[in-house]
C-alpha cells in the first residue's frame, strides 16, 4: 500500500486493501442504533495516515458522545468511496480534496463541510543511486509515479514548475503501488512517495528532497496547507441532515485535538490491529510522531486558501479547467466562517 490506485485520487489502499461491509450495504434510511444512538455509515480511503482521525473518534468514543453510531466502511481508494455516496450506499465519504474535485468535475451531486488533513501524504525523493539532489536536477531524468492524473502526479507537475522545469521535459514512470522497489534497485532516478516508503527509502541511502508531509516545507514549495481529507455529503440532502454533519464534526474535532494532545504511542494503540498488522509497529509509532501536528489540522473547519492550492494544481496539470468554481463544492456555511 505505497501507491494510488485509480485516477484522480490520492489516497490509496492499506497494504492489506482492507473492505469492510460492503457487500451488505443496504440502501438509505435513518436507523437507530445501541441507546437511540443515530446510525450512520462512512466511507473513506484506506490509507492508513488518513484513517487516523476517524478511527480516534470512533474508538475513544467521540462519535457516541456526539449520539452517533458510525460505521467505517474502508473502501479502495477515495474514487470509490465518492462512488458509494453517489449511489446512496453510505451516507458520509471522506476522501482527499483531490478526488472530490475530479467526482464534481463529473458531475457528482456532493458537497464537502469538513477537514480532517491539510497536507498531502507524498514526498518527493531519490534513490540510493541517484545523483538527483533537487528538483531542478530531474530534468531529462525518469521519475515514479503511480499513474498519470493521479494525485502524485499532479503534485509531482506543479513542484516542477514551480522549479522552473518544463515538465515535458521529465519522462514519468508509471509503477503502481511498487515504487518504493523500483527506486531502491535504481529503475528511477526519484519518485513521489508516501511513509513508510519514505523512511525506509532514506534508511537505505535515499534522499529526501521535497516532504510535502511537512508542513514547513508544504510552505515553501506550495504556499502553505493543501487540503487534503475531508467530509463530503449528497447535496440533496444538505438539509435534513445538517445537525448530523455538525454532530460528526464535533466528534471528528475531538479527535484531531486528541491527536495533536496525546503520545504517538497512544494514537497508535487506538488504531485496529488489523491496519498493522504485516506492518512495523514501532515505524508507524515513529512516523505518526513526526507527522501528527502537521497532517492534522486542530479544527474541522475548511481553509478555503489551502482548498485553492489544490484547484491551482489541478488546474496546472490540466486536470481541471480555469474557469472551475470552487465554491460550488465547498459548503462553508455548516460550521460557520
Amino acid at each position: 500500500g505505497l501507491g494510488v490506485e485509480d485516477r484522480g485520487m490520492s489516497c490509496c489502499v492499506d497494504r492489506r486493501e482492507v473492505i469492510q461491509g460492503i457487500a451488505g450495504l443496504a440502501l438509505g434510511g435513518v436507523a437507530l442504533g445501541q441507546r437511540g444512538r443515530k446510525k450512520l455509515r462512512l466511507a473513506f480511503c484506506s490509507q492508513l495516515l488518513c484513517i487516523v482521525p476517524y478511527e480516534v473518534a470512533q474508538r475513544r468514543g467521540y462519535f457516541a458522545e456526539e449520539g452517533l453510531e458510525v460505521e467505517l466502511v474502508y473502501a479502495r481508494g477515495g474514487s470509490q468511496a465518492l462512488q458509494f455516496l453517489v449511489g446512496k450506499a453510505v451516507d458520509y465519504a471522506a476522501t482527499s480534496l483531490d478526488a472530490a474535485l475530479q467526482a464534481y468535475h463529473r458531475g457528482a451531486p456532493i458537497l464537502r463541510f469538513a477537514s480532517t488533513g491539510r497536507l498531502p501524504l507524498f514526498a518527493l525523493a531519490a534513490g540510493p543511486k541517484s545523483p538527483v539532489k533537487s528538483v531542478r536536477d530531474l530534468e531529462g531524468k525518469t521519475v515514479g509515479v503511480s499513474a498519470l492524473g493521479n494525485a502524485d502526479h499532479v503534485l509531482l507537475v506543479y513542484l516542477l514548475k514551480k522549479a522552473g522545469v518544463d515538465p515535458k521535459r521529465v519522462q514519468y514512470a508509471t509503477l503502481g503501488p511498487n515504487l518504493y522497489e523500483a527506486l531502491k534497485a535504481g529503475h528511477v532516478e526519484a519518485g513521489m512517495v508516501q511513509e513508510p516508503a519514505l523512511s525506509l527509502l532514506k534508511e537505505a541511502g535515499g534522499r529526501e528532497l521535497v516532504n510535502l508531509m511537512d508542513l514547513r516545507q508544504a510552505r515553501t514549495y506550495l504556499g502553505g496547507p493543501y487540503e487534503f481529507m475531508g467530509v463530503a455529503v449528497r447535496r440533496e440532502e444538505r438539509q435534513e441532515r445538517l445537525e448530523e454533519m455538525r454532530a460528526l464534526s464535533r466528534a471528528l474535532a475531538k479527535a484531531l485535538r486528541f491527536i495533536h494532545a496525546a503520545d504517538a504511542r497512544l494514537i497508535a494503540d487506538t488504531l485496529p490491529k488489523a491496519l498493522i498488522a504485516g506492518g512495523d509497529e514501532e515505524r508507524l509509532k515513529a512516523v505518526i510522531q513526526r507527522y501528527r501536528k502537521d497532517l492534522y489540522p486542530e479544527d474541522v473547519r475548511i481553509d478555503l486558501e489551502a482548498a485553492r492550492r489544490v484547484v491551482e494544481s489541478q488546474q496546472e496539470a490540466g486536470l481541471l479547467p480555469p474557469s472551475f468554481r470552487l465554491e460550488g463544492l465547498l459548503d462553508l456555511e455548516v460550521l460557520g466562517a
